[in-house]
């Protein structure tokens, strides 16, 4: 079993709540692999560099320099910390980006009704390379950062990026895909964090979503969930950074599958 983990900005801004989160990780048994996202620490360099920032609907809009801040924050500060906590704790790991070793191509979002700049959309991963580190025994740290193969980086969601590894690990053995996020899992009501909902499939999204049960940012979280499970992973956990020992024994968290 291969085990690929997606943590979050919330995770990363709080340097206590990363380091249980680590020693959390390090404790995984069996191959694994660590996707994470890049926090307030882009927006705090771009601000003290005043380069202004804008966001559509949520989303970043990467123009040239902010994506020069986000390969220094994501893919250099952060993703080179994680992997300096993660040697401490006995794990060998290796930190990367999407361009590093060809590992992950895409191409650059084409303009439709906003141009969200240098963000790639992600087209091929390179399952056998990442393999080829968790079969030596290294442990991949991966950053939110692709490249299209004629040079040029790109910003890329972390989420997809953890859902279309996954996908490519599957085709050499079985993979389990958990979310960390600041919720105890799928809620029934979003204002009751007891309200987890143990385990869903396609249908009863599908229903919940009728019902109004689910929707604003938790409906693209599940959609790419059942798409990840459909196209060959085992399953996809949605839980709380904090209870990661208890999502890898099926205590805690929703399971999508």
């Amino acid at each position: 079993m291969i085990t690929v983990v997606k943590i979050g900005g919330n995770i990363i801004d709080n340097p206590d709540k990363l380091n249980g989160f680590l020693c959390h990780f390090a404790a995984i048994k069996g191959q694994k692999v660590l996707v994470h996202g890049g926090g307030k620490l882009a927006t705090e360099l771009a601000d003290k560099l005043h380069i202004p920032q804008q966001m559509v609907q949520g989303r970043r809009i990467t123009d040239a320099e902010t994506l020069d801040v986000i390969t220094m924050v994501y893919t250099g500060l952060i993703n080179k910390n994680i992997v300096a906590d993660l040697s401490a704790m006995g794990c060998t790991s290796l930190g990367v980006c999407g361009a590093d070793a060809d590992l992950i191509l895409a191409d650059r979002r084409p303009v439709k009704e906003v141009d969200y700049g240098f963000v790639g959309d992600i087209k091929h991963v390179n399952g056998y390379m990442l393999f080829g580190w968790l079969s030596q025994g290294i442990l991949p740290v991966i950053s939110p950062v692709s490249h299209d193969g004629q040079g040029q980086l790109l910003n890329t969601n972390a989420d997809t990026i953890a859902s279309v590894i996954a996908v490519a690990l599957s085709a050499y053995d079985s993979v389990s895909l958990i979310y960390c996020f600041e919720k105890m899992g799928v809620l029934l009501d979003i204002k009751d964090n007891t309200s987890v909902i143990p385990t869903l499939n396609e249908e009863q999204i599908k229903k919940l979503k009728n019902e109004g049960l689910i929707h604003s940012g938790m409906l693209p979280k599940l959609e790419n969930a059942i798409q990840t499970v459909k196209n060959g992973v085992e399953s996809v956990i949605i839980g709380h950074a904090d209870d990661l020992p208890d999502i890898i024994l099926g205590k805690s968290g929703t399971k999508i599958s």
